[in-house]
């Protein structure tokens, strides 16, 4: 019955009477902290010991960094793709919200939009991005100056690629040039054993003479580091904002010699197990240069994992940690991610939060440890995180309102609360069915009650009207309108 209640109140939006919910901008620390964010690629809910006790990939620096600050049980991409992740991410804005596809050819953030990185360097960061960019820039070329990336959209130093190592051209870019152009031909590479999409897969195309696949990782947390050890030598030394975009686990994976055979769940696994070194690394580097007592860190993963049944099956490992689907689906494992934020004497170590909450917050949430407010051309879809951070939200109160997800297809899903509903019938995504078509008389769509039900195995669309008219009409209202966040 008190479920019930609380769900009620959820959906009438009574989010929006919370002091907590209203005061996005609550002050945090009276010095800004450092702040790092370590952003990986197709990573599931359940690799990580920390999510997953069973888990066959062992992650001992992933799970240290959870001991140590607070896990969120019910955090999600704005999308369950790379790009739209990102977008979200970056912007605080939902990614439904523009064309996302252009990214090949043109940024996908617009000049004079608001980023994480320029609200930080406005307030006196220092703003550093190392890694996978996938938002697209203005291309005339290679040769050419890149404009509408990094450098554009506030970060005052970057050193990565385009999109993933499994897309080509394959090149690396210092600021908005390429650091050489990809003069030569990599042909297509696949891995026996495997689906077509995963194991050492890169598609075939143009690279830099410079660049070598199985090194893009070691080498950008190498940059990584030297942003880091650089930064104490800074006169006046002003906080340090790095957005660290690793482009693994997502293929090709390609674990070297000392992580090879070593994971219970085959490449994928032994390549996780070395994304969890680099991290290490990082993390090492900020104890090393005196940083991590007064440095935010964030851990997260861009969407869900390429991880079939069938591997489950074969390696007794559950990647999606008993969620249902994979990347790219409307379903959990699509788009719930780990998500972990350690702040030393902000943070309560070893904490647990069951908040839903996306990851377009961070916007809203850096503002409010600034003590600034968000202009209403930016963050429309942010709320700040801070007074869970804190311990100050109260766990039983939602601290947002519900979140909108896109599928590959275009599938739209409303989470809200212990409910979700998915205006159309299938996956939306990679796993099949990717789509049906209702039947005369049937659910149009699916509706799950995620406590009694995380595996999303019982549809209550027709059970529930009330629910389903409910989460519709919110549904309906977030897409015809340009925010969520109170003007």
């Amino acid at each position: 019955m008190m479920m019930r209640m609380l769900t009620t109140a959820i959906l009438a939006g009574a989010w929006a009477a919370s002091p907590a919910a209203s005061d996005a901008n609550a002050p945090g620390a009276t010095d800004p902290p450092h702040m790092v964010i370590l952003f990986v690629d197709d990573m599931g809910y359940g690799d990580a010991g920390c999510y997953n006790p069973e888990s066959k990939i062992p992650t001992p620096h992933i799970d240290g960094l959870a001991g140590a600050g607070m896990r969120f049980t019910n955090a999600h991409a704005p999308g369950p793709l790379c790009h739209p992740s990102r977008y979200g991410l970056l912007t605080g804005r939902y990614p439904f919200r523009t064309d996302v596809s252009v990214w090949p050819r043109q940024a996908l953030i617009e000049e004079g939009r608001m980023t994480i990185a320029s609200l930080l360097q406005s307030g006196g960061y220092r703003t550093v991005m190392v890694g996978k960019w996938h938002l697209g820039f203005d291309e005339q070329g290679y040769d050419q100056p890149l404009p509408g990336g990094p450098a554009d959209r506030g970060f005052e130093e970057f050193f990565g690629i385009r999109a993933s190592t499994d897309i080509p051209p394959y090149f690396y870019i210092r600021g908005d040039r390429a650091v050489e152009p990809p003069t030569g031909q990599i042909g297509d590479n696949q891995s026996p054993g495997w689906s077509p999409i995963q194991g050492a897969f890169w598609r075939g195309g143009g690279i830099a003479p410079d660049l070598k696949l199985e090194d893009v990782l070691p080498r950008f947390t190498d940059e990584s580091i030297a942003a880091i050890e650089s930064h104490g030598n800074r006169p006046g030394k002003s906080p340090l904002f790095l957005y660290v975009a690793l482009p693994a686990p997502h293929t090709p994976w390609l674990p070297s010699e000392p992580f090879a055979g070593r994971s219970g769940a085959g490449m994928y696994g032994d390549f996780l197990m070395m994304v969890d070194h680099e991290i290490g690394r990082i993390l090492t580097a900020l104890d090393q240069a005196g940083m991590a007592d007064d440095t935010l860190v964030l851990f997260a993963s861009d969407n869900g994992p390429v991880w079939y049944p069938a591997d489950v099956q074969r390696f007794g490992h559950d990647s999606a940690g008993g969620l249902r689907g994979m990347k790219g689906d409307a379903w959990e494992a699509g788009h719930r991610m780990p998500f972990i934020v350690r702040w030393p004497g902000k943070v309560p170590p070893g904490s647990v939060s069951r908040q839903v909450i996306c990851f377009t917050d961070l916007l809203a949430t850096f503002a409010a440890i600034l003590d600034t407010a968000l202009p209403r051309s930016a963050g429309e879809d942010s709320f700040s995180l801070l007074p869970v951070l804190l311990g100050e939200q109260p766990e039983q109160e939602p601290i947002r309102p519900p979140i909108i997800i896109p599928a590959l297809t275009g599938m739209l899903s409303i989470r809200s609360g212990p409910w979700k509903l998915i205006d159309g019938l299938g996956s939306g995504g990679f796993s099949p069915p990717r789509r049906i078509e209702p039947e005369p008389g049937g659910p149009a769509g699916q509706l799950y009650h995620l406590d009694d039900d995380p595996g999303e195995t019982k549809n209550l669309w027709e059970q529930e009207p009330s629910i389903r008219a409910r989460l519709l009409e919110a549904l309906n209202h977030v897409r015809t309108t340009s925010r969520t966040r109170p003007e």
